[in-house]
C-alpha cells in the first residue's frame, strides 16, 4: 500500500495537471521523465495512473536522485532512476532494459532546490561559491569562465546566452574587478553587474540574465537540449507523447522549431500554456513556465522512420 506523502517537504513541480493531460496516453504506460529532479512530475504520473504506470527518472545532479529517491520509494518497483544526461538518453533507457516508451518529459533550467542550495552558486540572491554545475563532477565551473574568459568571450557568453544589452559593459566591468582580484562568490560578481548596468532598476534583477548566462554556459545546456529532443523523439513509441517546458525565450524558441520542423510530430499546443495566475501566485518560479507538447504520428505502412 502506498503511505503518506508530506508534500511541504519538497518543492511543487510546475503546471503538473497540464503536463499529465498531455503526456499520459495509458495508464500502464511507460514515461521517461528526463529532468526529475526531486521527482514532482514523476510522482504525479504515478498517482494518477495509480501506479500502474512505469517511470524512468534521469538528472545529471547525483543530489537529485537521492531527493526523487525520497520522494518516490512508496512506489517501489514502478520507477527506476538513472544518472546522465539528455545526449544519452537512448544509451540510458537501452543499459535500464526499456526500448521505448509512450510519454517523455523535459522540464528544462535549474531546479528550485538548486537554486536554494547556496553552495551550487546558482543565486545571486545568496552567498555562494560561483559554481553553478548540475553535475558536481564536470570540471567547468562559472569561476573559470568568469575569471578567465577574455571580454569579448564575455561579452558573447553574455549576449548570446543572456540576451543581455549591456553584456559589453558587463563582461569590462567584470574584468577590470578580477585584475584587483578574483572574483569569487555569487554576491560579489551580483554587485559588479549591478554597479556596471546604468539607471533605474527594471522589475528584473540586473543579475539575472547574467547567471541565466553563465549557468547555460557552464552545463552546455542548449546543446544538450537540442540532443535531448532528438533523442527524445527516437526513444517515443508511435502515438506517445513528448511535453517540454521551458523557461526562456532561447529554450523556447528552439523548442517550437524542433516541434514544427520534425516530420515525425503533430504538434498538440499550438502557443505555448503557460502556469494560471492562482499557479503563478502560489509558486512564483512557475512564472516564466512555457509548455509545448507534440505527439508522434503513426508511420504508414512501409515507410521509413529518419533517426536524427
Amino acid at each position: 500500500m502506498i503511505q503518506a506523502f508530506d508534500a511541504e517537504m519538497f518543492h511543487r513541480p510546475v503546471m503538473v495537471d497540464e503536463v499529465c493531460s498531455y503526456l499520459l496516453t495509458r495508464k500502464d504506460g511507460i514515461y521517461l521523465d528526463a529532468t526529475v529532479g526531486d521527482g514532482g512530475h514523476a510522482r504525479a504520473i504515478l498517482e494518477k495512473t495509480e501506479g500502474q504506470a512505469y517511470v524512468l527518472g534521469i538528472d545529471r545532479d547525483p543530489e537529485a536522485l537521492e531527493r526523487a529517491w525520497k520522494r518516490l520509494h512508496n512506489f517501489s518497483g514502478r520507477f527506476k532512476l538513472l544518472h546522465g544526461v539528455f545526449s544519452c538518453l537512448s544509451e540510458l533507457l537501452h543499459e535500464a532494459g526499456v526500448g521505448e516508451v509512450n510519454g517523455v518529459l523535459f522540464d528544462l533550467g535549474v531546479s528550485s532546490a538548486q537554486l536554494d542550495l547556496k553552495n551550487r552558486g546558482f543565486s545571486f540572491r545568496q552567498e555562494g561559491p560561483l559554481d553553478m554545475r548540475m553535475n558536481p563532477l564536470d570540471t567547468l565551473t562559472a569561476f573559470d569562465i568568469v575569471n578567465s574568459f577574455s571580454e569579448d568571450e564575455l561579452a558573447d557568453v553574455f549576449f548570446y546566452l543572456g540576451e543581455e544589452r549591456y553584456s559589453r559593459r558587463i563582461a569590462r566591468a567584470v574584468c577590470r574587478a578580477r585584475e584587483r582580484t578574483l572574483v569569487q562568490t555569487t554576491t560579489e560578481l551580483s554587485d559588479i553587474i549591478c554597479r556596471a548596468i546604468p539607471g533605474k532598476r527594471g522589475k528584473i534583477h540586473p543579475a539575472t540574465r547574467i547567471f541565466q548566462a553563465l549557468r547555460i554556459r557552464v552545463n552546455r545546456e542548449l546543446e544538450e537540449m537540442d540532443s535531448g529532443l532528438r533523442e527524445g523523439k527516437n526513444v517515443l513509441l508511435e502515438e506517445g507523447v513528448m511535453v517540454v517546458i521551458s523557461y526562456h525565450s532561447l529554450e523556447d524558441r528552439r523548442v517550437k522549431i524542433f516541434f514544427r520542423a520534425e516530420p515525425d510530430f503533430d504538434t498538440l499546443t499550438k502557443k505555448p500554456l503557460v502556469p494560471s495566475s492562482r499557479e503563478r501566485k502560489e509558486n512564483p518560479r512557475s512564472r516564466s513556465g512555457k509548455l509545448r507538447a507534440a505527439r508522434k504520428k503513426t508511420r504508414k505502412e512501409g515507410e521509413v522512420q529518419c533517426h536524427g
